[in-house]
């Protein structure tokens, strides 16, 4: 087991249609982290999945990003194979994903705990079990009665535009320090952080 490699896996869909919608923030996530490592995404040999791998400080750990090249609900089989090809455990899968549950411009960090309705999540808990750690980037919920399903599958609205970018930043950078520092200690800085 490789003690010094994270996998770091952002939730989205794939295509156009889908790159600037709420349930892509997770894809926005491991773009910006790929771009600080001056990397590219290439196709995964062994899983459905593209992935970047290297090291955001000289000589600290590894980090492998990755997206996967299904839909959301059918994210579990490459982060399984992911897993298993890195030799990564549970405690070092880093799921990056939209949050309803919070409101917009909020960041979480979590190990464990249940999907909340999550496809994307359901779909990795059934394939790994529920104890690997995640980025959850609230999102908020629908306005009046507008249907989540339907909200998730929409860009952000104009008066969230100009803040989702540093957003994308902090849980990149939520993602950079759980893998230098620790789940516990980032989660005291980040959960520290005043809005």
């Amino acid at each position: 087991m490789a003690t010094d490699v994270w996998l770091a896996v952002g939730l989205g869909n794939p295509g156009d249609r889908y790159r600037a919608t709420r349930h892509n923030v997770g894809h926005m996530v491991v773009d910006e982290l790929a771009g600080r490592l001056g990397e590219s995404f290439r196709r995964h040999p062994r899983a459905n999945a593209s992935v970047v791998e290297g090291r955001p400080v000289p000589g600290g750990p590894k980090l492998v990003l990755a997206k996967s090249h299904g839909y959301m609900n059918t994210s579990g089989g490459p982060v399984s194979q992911l897993a298993k090809y890195y030799s990564v455990p549970n405690d070092r899968v880093i799921v990056i994903h939209d949050e309803l549950d919070l409101p917009f411009d909020t960041i979480k960090l979590k190990r464990g705990g249940g999907h909340g309705g999550h496809n994307g999540l359901r779909d990795i808990s059934s394939a790994l079990g529920p104890d690997y750690l995640r980025v959850r980037v609230g999102i908020g919920r629908p306005p009046g009665r507008q249907d989540p399903a339907d909200y998730v599958l929409k860009p952000f609205d104009s008066t969230q535009r100009d803040t989702v970018g540093v957003l994308v930043q902090e849980a990149a950078d939520a993602v950079e320090l759980i893998a230098e520092r620790g789940l516990v200690d980032a989660q005291q800085v980040v959960h520290s952080k005043v809005r």
